[in-house]
């Protein structure tokens, strides 16, 4: 987790509602430690508790946990004082309220947050001992408020929980705090030269280089660095041509397996759709989506996800190598089906796998989102740029720029069948 990162560059999230609601427990549970302190004794939280942590894919947050609004304890004047101040603070709201229950006091946050702008949303605790009645349920859909519902005491159903938390919060929270990492400038030093070797893409306009390509370039001068665009035959010959090795080579997946072959092993290498995979999602939940393909067994559903609606060719990589790669990686017989721009399927419980295009039409939040949705689902997930070098057998080579991505691959490492061999 990321502890340096200044509180004013976090995402805060305040937590309200009323005295012994279970705010405290909900943000234990979120945060898998005891963050503050629970009782069953009514104002317990007497000041606000701040817990500074990694709320992965989102990045670094403040939580913001507060008294009760309702607080008639002797202290209750000073502490509602200092609850009312994190309105100021707060970017997110998390309004924690129980079954059949909504007085003033949920009114109060609601306005509060409407007035200033805040997005927010419910969240109904202790439905292990009530569930909520549907007319409690209608209140929130007729006045468009979202409302997840939770046991805080729930172990068994955490990942559950933070997986319903996270993907609302990816949904309200402010556009700044969803800016994606570098694309390409953070791994390579001021001064450096990247090769970016680029096939020169039958789907792309005339004369133009495709979408990933020119940001890549954009974002390597933008850095002070220097780069070198070569097609994939005249690679090998102009990096012998060079006096010193380049800071990193960046590949299109197709030509990964001989990409990897041709560069030096002291030589940083990957690929343009796993940039993007960090850029627009979350590489590391990608990297350990892509080990579902040793679990895949005949008849399975995959489901090939493209941002983009484009005019397929006739080797398309969704539509036909990946399928194909596939097959022959596991020699199964797959159901495989692709869904382009809009057409992506709002169910996807029936699927094993989702594999995913690197997401250079979509913005940072419909493709965590998407993510986010895959994990509720329980389908494993993972990108173009992964699955390929994976089923190359290349993909340490290809994470090799991502010291933290490959140690999970190498944490999930598996022994890779016989049948598994192009």
């Amino acid at each position: 987790m990321d502890q340096k990162t200044p509180k004013g560059l976090r995402l805060h999230i305040g937590i309200f509602g009323r005295t012994n609601v279970g705010k405290s427990s909900f943000l234990n549970l979120i945060a898998g430690q005891s963050v503050s302190i629970t009782s069953p004794v009514p104002g317990t939280t007497t000041d606000v508790v701040e817990k500074v942590m990694e709320l992965l894919p989102v990045g670094p947050v403040v939580f913001l946990d507060t008294a009760g609004l309702d607080d008639s304890s002797a202290l209750g004047n000073l502490r509602v004082e200092k609850t009312s101040k994190v309105f100021d603070r707060a970017e997110v709201i998390v309004l924690v309220t129980e079954p059949g229950i909504w007085t003033e006091y949920e009114e109060t946050v609601t306005r509060e947050a409407g007035k200033r702008g805040v997005p927010y949303f419910v969240v109904i605790n202790k439905i292990d001992r009530q569930k909520p009645a549907a007319e409690y349920l209608e209140r929130f859909q007729s006045r468009k408020i979202t409302a997840i519902q939770v046991s805080s005491l729930d172990q068994e159903k955490r990942e559950e929980t933070v997986s319903a938390f996270k993907k609302e919060l990816i949904r309200i929270c402010p556009e700044e705090f969803l800016n994606p990492p570098a694309l390409i400038g953070d791994l390579i030093p001021a001064g450096g030269m990247v090769i970016l070797i680029v096939p020169i893409d039958l789907q792309a306009p005339k004369g133009r280089l495709i979408l990933p390509q020119v940001q890549a370039i954009r974002d390597i001068l933008d850095n002070d660095a220097s780069v070198l665009v070569v097609k994939e035959r005249e690679y090998a010959c102009m990096l012998a041509k060079l006096t010193a090795p380049p800071d990193l080579v960046v590949c299109d997946s197709q030509v990964v397996q001989k990409m990897a072959a041709d560069t030096p092993p002291q030589v940083k290498c990957t690929t343009f759709s796993i940039l993007f995979s960090r850029f627009k999602g979350d590489l590391h939940e990608m990297v350990r989506g892509v080990r579902a393909i040793d679990e895949l067994e005949n008849g399975d559903k995959v489901l090939i996800g493209e941002a983009c609606s484009h005019h397929a060719a006739e080797d398309d990589i969704g539509r036909v190598k990946i399928p194909r790669w596939l097959r022959q990686f596991t020699g199964l017989n797959l159901d495989i089906r692709t869904y382009a721009g809009c057409d992506y399927p709002a169910d996807i419980r029936d699927y094993q796998l989702i594999i995913h295009c690197g997401a250079c039409t979509l913005n940072r939040r419909s493709m965590l989102a998407r993510i986010q949705s895959a994990k509720e689902a329980g389908v494993a997930i993972t990108n173009y740029g992964v699955s390929i070098s994976y089923l190359q057998g290349v993909l340490r080579r290809a994470l090799s720029p991502f010291p933290a991505a490959l140690d999970i691959f190498e944490r999930n490492s598996k022994p890779v069948l016989l049948r598994h061999a192009l």
